[in-house]
């Protein structure tokens, strides 16, 4: 025969496009009338009550961000009342995506939400469907009247890469956005309708087949002899005999090796992003209103939903919605994955705050609903920390779901299904869909293209399928699920079939024992993320630390008759949740999100603040001030009292009364200020530091040690400018060009000794470069082996990156930065591809770099990102030192192009001669300042950890009132030294049993610990394997 394939197959092209556009047959246009809103959306009944004008086809509506009403009217002609009819509606609608553009809710006329309309989801039932039929929307007189809030959303994708002002309401132009496309009632043809999706698999699948494939050659044959039927017949008329034509191809029977894939709806919304919050909030209605009603007409059909914030932002916002989506969880069809808050940043929030993700999420839950989850279900985050299978399975979380390091640009992981270790050694079954994303629609393209990609195939056979538009919303459509039942057993194909998370954990479980992934799943792409918007950082930071100093300090006053502020907190600690979603704490969101974020933290951080003071109220003592640590390290510091400063010492965990001031203890030296040949020379009897008149550093003696810290040469504190123009993703990416060129800022305004006392001597920096300003306090205080640093920056610069450098003379083959609950060592050479594109990496409050014997501690109190590399050196003249750079600041262009523009003050330290646990007092001490507070009390600490030898350590975490108001007291603690640890922690108040319990505060099954049981014990002995969090639980006897 003769070759006539490509005709065959253009041919067929133009079928589809034939048969798709008769799917639906017009029955009468609607006439439309609208009202803009005059600010903020507002509620049903106060847009019922406003006054309309028309709104013909083709009318020009917006601007950007604003709200528009329309009201829909008709009639459908009596012979056409009993057909399957829809109301469909076109708001402007461009592109081939759901979510990023303009959107809208119809309601009835009374109030009642029925379904959303977007790009890819048009239409809405009025004569079938349940809701359709419960409501009686076409009336008996065949009238129709509904009314649509539209919303002018921007296609902020478009603009991804370019500055725009569109993206906040403050900056937005004036001009429309939209263009009115009308609205009509349709009637669909269900066997036309029919054909479509039968062309659209079998079509799609011959497609992905190999041209010499006998199946292939069968599909082409098959569906060529349809055509021929629909050319004969006409569409209407033919698409029944050709759909006889090509059901014997839908049902020919997949391959006895098949691949198993398991369909799950999915609506990845992301809570803010291109948009506020307000707008996920109705991003979210609209979502769950196109789902249930899918669940309503699909039996068989499954949707997998995360973030508790958004449901209960629907109970708030569309109870009639709520109580929907409540039937479809009873009815087995909608399943809660995740188990957090939102779905946040995987990798900059505390081990702490992830605990709170967790039990805020499940909580929800449990409450709601009565349900629980046991999978992690996290798509998008852009890395994940080594402490997250440990913090998940202690959560109750028995498999890890993402697919982001598909992402990675230079090396990929050689499995979609692995067990995933963490720093401890917990592990977490873990699956990568091979379709490479959250979001498919279930062509032919990608289950075909996930089969092939699928790194398991020969050991495994089971593999997710998550389709449904995401990160704007929208969800599954019909198609969707149409099209996963065509797949059900079809030659040439995998098996395709709708279920549930859990039947697909099930499954793939029982049939393979997967390998091993060990450490940090970090991204190698987004590495901009842990330094953009730097306010966003801090505000992170500071809220962290006030929620935990605020629940220690109320913790102590309940035990004296204080009312503890349950719920308050709790609601506090939701609202920082919120902010650790994964688009805004990396800070990769428009202007408007990031401006609200902002003030959010403020308006947390003020209202913590009233809770701490409150609690303190009720414990101080009348007159004096006393002096309050609320870290679990002791702390001997200098302090501002007012006007003066102070030198202070205290406890773990305490408050002590601030004694009179009786000068410097005899075994701590004075702060001395020397000049020497232009140079500024501070000292303190610990360290010596030598100020270049340039402002870096040129010296840092470590007097104990005898120790120069800094390479021969060298100098330290060199703030550098690098040019940062990423290919695509401005306020994610940081590509490792930036490192080709950059500028050291070393020209000097000013340079003065600000302060010279006995106890703090300060040098003021001030630059200018570009129109940005910079005026930066190093200061050595007494007693203290740490050389501190205060920038007030006024940053002006656009596609810039300001990093501060310090070049170490220390034999250091690998770096330890903080992470959640321990630390994380990471090579500092480039052997291998992977260390090379660990390019910029991730620390929290400090970064320690050490030879045997000896270490240099970096403390941060801002931003996340930092990269450390080997020192210069040739084989004549080796250093062997590192130089360690912490990121300060960029000014990304998109999406919001003011990102980061304005003052900031960072603070960072250098400590001399640390260890691990120097290294963690270094990060408290920028992070969890000592507070100064009216009234003298002397608090003992209530808890408190000794180590039983020298190489023992670990951290307390939370100590607070437990969850469910019994009065009981839970204990966070961590092992930090990455050891087997002895400890014996000692409890203020009389124990009649310590439990050891999972983040929920339920006993664990298998304890670790092996405490007193029934009887009264105020000290207990703990062993702790390497980095193991552990929670207790006590009850007092009194």
């Amino acid at each position: 025969m003769h070759d006539n394939r490509e005709l065959v197959e253009e041919r067929l092209e133009r079928l589809r496009e034939r048969v798709a556009g008769g799917v639906y047959r017009v029955v009468a246009p609607l006439d439309v009338t609208a009202w803009r809103v005059p600010g903020e959306p507002v509620p049903f009944e106060e847009a019922a009550a406003a006054q309309y004008e028309p709104f013909p086809v083709d009318t020009l509506w917006g601007p950007a961000w604003s709200t528009w009403w329309l009201k829909v009217r008709g009639a459908v002609p009596a012979d056409d009342a009993k057909g399957r009819l829809e109301l469909r509606i076109d708001l402007g609608f461009v592109g081939d995506w759901a979510g990023n553009q303009s959107e809208g809710m119809v309601y009835t006329t009374d109030g009642w939400p029925l379904k959303a309309v977007n790009p890819m989801n048009r239409t809405v039932p009025l004569t079938f469907g349940s809701l359709a039929e419960q409501r009686n929307l076409v009336g008996d007189d065949g009238t129709l009247e509904l009314m649509v809030e539209a919303a002018s959303n921007p296609d902020m994708t478009l603009k991804l890469g370019q500055s725009t002002q569109e993206g906040d309401i403050l900056t937005r132009s004036d001009r429309p956005v939209w263009r009115f496309g009308g609205a009509e009632v349709v009637e669909r043809d269900d066997e036309v309708w029919g054909l479509h999706l039968d062309l659209d698999v079998l079509d799609g699948l011959m497609r992905q087949l190999p041209v010499d494939s006998t199946w292939r050659a069968v599909l082409l044959r098959g569906l060529e002899e349809a055509a021929d039927v629909v050319d004969a017949d006409g569409v209407a008329a033919g698409a029944s005999r050709a759909r006889e034509i090509l059901k014997p191809l839908l049902t020919s029977g997949a391959a006895g090796s098949a691949q198993h894939m398991t369909a799950i709806g999915h609506a990845h919304i992301d809570t803010a992003w291109l948009w506020p919050i307000r707008e996920t909030r109705r991003k979210i209605v609209r979502t769950f209103s196109n789902v249930v009603a899918l669940a309503d007409e699909y039996p068989d059909f499954h949707f997998a939903n995360s973030a508790p914030q958004h449901h209960a932002w629907v109970k708030e916002d569309s109870p009639e919605v709520y109580g929907r989506v409540r039937d479809a969880i009873d009815r087995g069809q909608w399943h809660f994955v995740g188990g957090m808050w939102v779905e946040p940043d995987a990798m900059m929030p505390s081990g702490e705050s992830l605990v709170r993700q967790f039990t805020s999420g499940l909580r929800f839950m449990k409450d709601e609903f009565g349900v629980t989850t046991d999978c992690l279900w996290l798509p998008d985050s852009f890395g994940y920390n080594g402490q997250l299978p440990q913090i998940a399975r202690l959560a109750g979380m028995r498999w890890f779901f993402t697919q982001k390091l598909s992402w990675n640009r230079t090396n990929k992981l050689p499995h979609h299904t692995f067990w995933w270790e963490g720093i401890d050694g917990t592990r977490i079954w873990t699956h990568f869909p091979p379709c490479d994303s959250y979001d498919s629609i279930v062509s032919a393209e990608e289950v075909l293209g996930a089969e092939r990609n699928f790194k398991e195939k020969g050991r495994a056979t089971h593999s997710m399928l998550p389709y449904g538009y995401g990160d704007g919303g929208g969800g599954p459509v019909r198609e969707m699920v149409e099209r996963v039942r065509r797949f059900a057993d079809l030659e040439g194909a995998p098996v395709v079939s709708h279920g549930s998370p859990d039947e697909f954990a099930q499954a793939a479980r029982a049939e393979y024992d997967p390998a091993v992934w060990s450490g940090e799943l970090y991204l190698e792409f987004h590495r901009g993320i842990f330094t953009s918007l730097m306010a966003l950082k801090q505000g992170n930071r500071r809220s962290e630390a006030a929620l935990q100093a605020t629940e220690w300090l109320a913790t102590l006053a309940a035990r004296s008759g204080h009312d503890y502020p349950h719920e308050k907190l709790e609601e506090l600690w939701r609202r920082v949740l919120v902010l650790q979603f994964h688009d805004i704490l990396p800070g990769s969101s428009t202007g408007w999100v990031n401006r609200e974020a902002i003030a959010e933290y403020d308006a947390i951080l003020a209202e913590i603040d009233e809770l701490l003071h409150a609690a303190w109220a009720h414990l101080r003592g009348e007159g004096g001030r006393s002096v309050v640590n609320p870290s679990d390290v002791s702390r001997t510091e200098v302090v501002a009292v007012g006007d003066e400063l102070r030198l202070v010492s205290v406890a773990p965990l305490s408050a002590s009364v601030l004694a009179p001031d009786v000068g410097l203890p005899e075994q701590v030296a004075p702060v001395t200020v020397t000049h020497e040949q232009g140079r500024i020379v501070l000292g303190n009897g610990l360290v010596r530091v030598v100020i270049e008149p340039d402002g870096t550093l040129s010296s840092v003696l470590d007097l104990g040690a005898e120790r120069e810290v800094l390479p021969a040469g060298q100098r330290a504190n060199v703030l550098r400018l690098h040019p940062d123009h990423p290919s695509c993703f401005d306020a994610w990416e940081l590509e490792a060009q930036y490192l080709r060129s950059s500028q050291d800022l070393t020209a000097v305004e000013t340079i003065e000794v600000v302060a010279d006392s006995e106890l703090r001597a300060t040098v003021h920096v001030t630059r200018r470069f570009g129109g940005s300003r910079v005026t930066q306090a190093i200061s050595l205080d007494a007693g203290s082996a740490a050389v501190d640093f205060v920038a007030d920056v006024d940053w002006r610069e656009r596609e810039k990156l300001l990093k501060v450098a310090f070049p170490l003379d220390v034999r250091a083959t690998h770096s330890a930065a903080e992470i959640q609950f321990g630390h994380i060592e990471r090579p500092i050479h480039v052997n291998t591809s992977w260390d090379h594109a660990r390019f910029e990496t991730v620390g929290h409050r400090w970064l320690w770099l050490r030879e045997p014997g000896y270490g240099v501690t970096l403390s941060t109190n801002g931003g996340y990102g930092h990269d450390v590399v080997p020192a210069g050196g040739s084989e004549h003249a080796p250093t062997g030192g590192v130089e360690a750079r912490l990121s300060l600041l960029r000014a990304p262009n998109s999406p919001d192009p003011a990102a980061d523009a304005g003052r900031h003050t960072l603070r960072y330290s250098l400590t001399v001669g640390t260890d691990l646990a120097a290294s963690h007092q270094a990060g408290i001490r920028l992070n969890q300042p000592l507070r100064v507070l009216d009234g003298s009390v002397e608090l003992p600490p209530l808890v408190s950890l000794t180590p039983v030898d020298d190489q023992s350590w670990a951290v307390l975490d939370a100590i607070k009132p437990a969850f469910d108001g019994s009065g009981d007291l839970i204990v966070r603690l961590h092992e930090a030294a990455g050891a087997r640890s002895r400890l014996t922690l000692d409890l203020a108040l009389p124990a009649a049993t310590i439990t050891e319990v999972d983040l929920l505060e339920a006993p664990v099954e298998e304890a670790t610990q092996q405490l007193p049981a029934g009887a009264a014990a105020d000290t207990v002995t703990l062993r702790l394997h390497p980095f193991q969090i552990l929670t207790l639980r006590v009850r007092t006897s009194a």
